[in-house]
């Protein structure tokens, strides 16, 4: 076992320093990325009463046994929404969870201490308040490709200083990019989306200064639908997380995209795709956006608030079901 502090070393070899003969067999795992919790997990310890679906392989999330476990569940579905609100509400690192629970919201000491981790890994040389900024405007964008200029412009940075903080920001955990892919393939030059890693970082610039914005549940629906693909990929094909190789949207030629294009990975017996997913938080005016993924890709899910439908190509399954079928 290597632990290591949090500090972020860009040109830290950790393959090549700490795991070159020193990480077992072959078929042993030599990386594990240890994030804060996940749905699951939240849902096990504050609302054990509910029930937790199996996890699915990201190719498998429209096969007809999850069809018949999601039709199975249609009277849990407002608990359901309400343990994702207080999921979005207070995250997953475990103090914010306890404090959340017990207490009904995460003190604002831990916001201090989640800030501080954050300034000392992204920004120490600016000012206190550059990381509420930061995260403010990552939270306000992260639905949407970022553009590095605008953003730059509105914190008074060059995009030299905010591509580096972007990714110290990355390389410490805190967000994920998520590019443009077309035909599986990344697309150069493209504008990327950047997702924060917990729902705990979109509040904490409202928690830290007074008149930042309060994060969108939309928002955050989508970044931790983002989080538990990525995961799931991770877990399957080691290595991918650290590459940036997990998530990625996609461009339909018509002014659309669809926010997670299918990623190849292995399977059983091969390489296969994740299905292709849209995240929308809504239970009106899905049918539009389900069209979209039947017209491009044939099929797909969309994330809905606590509406099921798995009748036709697309299917509309609520956030904390994909959630949880995800890991």
């Amino acid at each position: 076992m290597v632990v290591t502090g949090s500090q972020w070393q860009k040109n830290e070899d950790i393959e090549g320093n700490l795991f070159a003969g020193r990480a077992g067999l072959n078929n042993i795992r030599r990386l594990r990325i240890l994030l804060p919790m996940n749905f699951r997990s939240f849902m096990k310890l504050t609302r054990p009463h509910l029930p937790c679906l199996d996890v699915s392989h990201p190719a498998e999330l429209q096969s007809s046994k999850v069809a018949l476990t999601l039709n199975s569940l249609a009277f849990d579905l407002n608990e359901l929404d309400l343990a994702w609100q207080a999921y979005l509400s207070c995250g997953g690192f475990p103090r914010a969870v306890a404090e959340y629970h017990n207490l009904g919201d995460v003190s604002s000491s831990f916001y201090r201490d989640i800030g501080a981790w954050l300034r000392r890994d992204v920004d120490p040389d600016d000012s206190p308040q550059s990381i509420p900024l930061l995260l403010e405007e990552l939270m306000t964008t992260m639905t949407s490709p970022l553009s590095l200029r605008a953003t730059a412009e509105m914190l008074a940075f060059s995009r030299t200083v905010m591509s580096k903080l972007l990714n110290r920001l990355v390389f410490s955990f805190g967000a994920i990019w998520a590019p443009q892919f077309n035909q599986g393939k990344y697309v150069v030059g493209s504008q990327a989306k950047i997702y924060l890693t917990d729902p705990l970082l979109a509040w904490l610039p409202s928690k830290l200064r007074v008149g930042l914005k309060m994060p969108d549940f939309t928002a955050l629906t989508e970044a931790v639908i983002a989080i538990s693909l990525a995961k799931a990929v991770e877990e399957r094909d080691e290595g991918r997380w650290i590459a940036n190789d997990t998530i990625g949207y996609v461009r339909t030629g018509n002014g659309k995209e669809i926010d997670f294009a299918p990623i190849s990975f292995p399977g059983f017996g091969g390489a296969v795709s994740s299905v292709p997913i849209e995240s929308k938080w809504t239970d009106n005016i899905w049918r539009a956006e389900a069209q979209v993924m039947s017209n491009f890709y044939g099929n797909g899910i969309l994330a809905t608030k606590s509406l099921i439908d798995v009748r036709n190509k697309v299917w509309a399954v609520p956030a904390p079901l994909l959630a949880l079928l995800l890991g």
